[in-house]
């Protein structure tokens, strides 16, 4: 496995694995990797010849108000895990590498994103875009893996792709889960034992809801109730919002049909944590 911190050196090895008709498998993160990102490697390394994985905490996708140098970050710890992972290539570039002057260009989201934590983030998904754009451009994948745990960062790269034409097929892979069902986060460490306990109640009550739904409710906010009734019911956090949209469209429905997202975010003392079920309804 090797690091390399250079955009041009990483340009020029993946242009020489493409020439020997290498498949390349990409997985981009912020790094701080947990089992959720070992889920995202394992996948690339049974699907491509060559696994790259960058790690990179994108500045432009932090608001003003945000965690920016706050984000938990541990070279050492994720160089091992990647290696144990069977990646090939990290890419670990500095902002300055990435961005060494201000941006003259840069990637706007018009649809997906005025929902769900988009709709708190103003701008957040724009930086998402323009960053991932730079990488795509910088790797050259043959495929790129997404975790389901931020469905709606899915539902943007997938239109991202479509519409920019990228050569790059999307995998978009299932939320790795702890015990107890709570989506595994590098935000998790910020959570108190307390919180931490109620913190199994965000994934129970997406449950009650697709519970509900499967026993015959086709009401929107029949449905949303139960959600947030269980929610205020076992947990001290406070909803950002629990909601329910068409996927990966994101948009409102009068009735339960279709492929859907349950979606919801909480937010405890020091940490807004987000999960979601998709699920097809009849």
């Amino acid at each position: 496995m090797i690091t390399i911190e250079k955009i041009e050196q990483m340009q020029a090895h993946i242009m020489a694995e493409r020439q020997k008709g290498k498949t390349i498998g990409f997985v981009p993160t912020m790094g701080y990797l947990h089992e959720g990102h070992v889920a995202l490697l394992k996948r690339a390394r049974e699907e491509n010849d060559t696994v790259v994985l960058s790690i990179f905490v994108n500045p432009l996708q932090f608001g003003p108000n945000e965690d920016f140098e706050r984000y938990p970050r541990d070279f050492e710890r994720d160089y091992a895990i990647a290696k144990q992972a069977g990646v090939d290539i990290v890419f670990y570039p500095s902002v300055h590498e990435m961005y060494p002057h201000e941006p003259s260009v840069t990637v706007r989201v018009h649809e997906r994103i005025d929902v769900l934590c988009g709709k708190s983030r103003p701008g957040h998904f724009d930086g998402v875009a323009t960053v991932v754009t730079k990488l795509f451009h910088i790797v050259m994948p043959h495929r790129a893996y997404f975790g389901m745990k931020d469905a709606q960062q899915v539902a943007v790269i997938d239109g991202l792709i479509r519409d920019f034409h990228f050569p790059i097929e999307l995998i978009a892979v299932p939320t790795v889960r702890e015990e107890d069902g709570l989506a595994k986060s590098s935000r998790n460490v910020y959570l108190s034992d307390r919180e931490r306990q109620e913190a199994s109640a965000l994934y129970a009550a997406l449950q009650k809801g697709k519970a509900t739904i499967e026993a015959g409710e086709r009401d929107v906010e029949t449905v949303r109730k139960a959600m947030i009734d269980y929610i205020e019911r076992h947990t001290s956090g406070v909803i950002d919002y629990v909601e329910i949209y068409s996927y990966p469209e994101l948009q409102p429905l009068q009735s339960l049909r279709g492929k859907i997202i349950l979606a919801l975010a909480v937010r405890f003392t020091n940490a807004r944590l987000i999960d979601n079920i998709v699920m097809n309804v009849q």
